[in-house]
């Protein structure tokens, strides 16, 4: 439940091509740490672009994230994305909401996270194609998310020793 599909260093790095081949139509993004860092208020250039390219190859994008509506709603509605905030991933309800409104089947959709806790365990309990990126800002991350971390430390330790994740935490 906590193995990823594909682990990349961020977004950018994600073959789109290869996805739409792999028959992804949509793409379920965190926001915090994956398409931004936790203490960026705006969208930066760079994803605006990052975005304007997905979109481009026809992919349907939602954020569905763990933070409030307002800071979501601050970073996604100028960007023009559809968002759920409050989602409380792994659970759910926030990626069948975000199903509905891309109007995709769970294994038409790639979800994009920095956390193996809330990000890969949800897109795996709902038969999602998980993508793990490596946090934008580490030093930034919250509490909750600092401690999420020790355990997704044991969590890789153990995929590595079965032999099952090359990736450095």
């Amino acid at each position: 439940m906590f193995l990823p599909r594909l682990l990349v260093d961020s977004v950018y790095e994600i073959d789109l091509d290869e996805l739409a081949s792999a028959g992804i139509r949509g793409i379920i993004a965190d926001l915090d740490n994956t398409l931004i860092g936790a203490r960026e208020p705006d969208a930066t250039p760079m994803l605006k672009q990052w975005l304007e390219t997905v979109r481009g190859k026809g992919f349907r994008v939602v954020v569905v994230s763990n933070n409030t509506r307002a800071r979501v709603t601050r970073v996604a509605e100028p960007i023009e994305v559809a968002f759920i905030p409050s989602a409380r991933k792994p659970l759910r309800g926030a990626f069948r909401k975000a199903l509905d409104i891309m109007q995709l089947k769970p294994e038409q959709t790639a979800v994009v996270g920095d956390q193996l806790l809330t990000d890969v365990l949800g897109a795996n309990r709902m038969g999602m194609h998980p993508i793990l990126v490596a946090p934008v800002a580490p030093q930034d991350e919250s509490f909750f998310t600092r401690f999420n971390r020790i355990i997704e430390r044991r969590i890789f330790k153990s995929l590595r020793k079965r032999g099952l994740l090359e990736w450095n935490d």
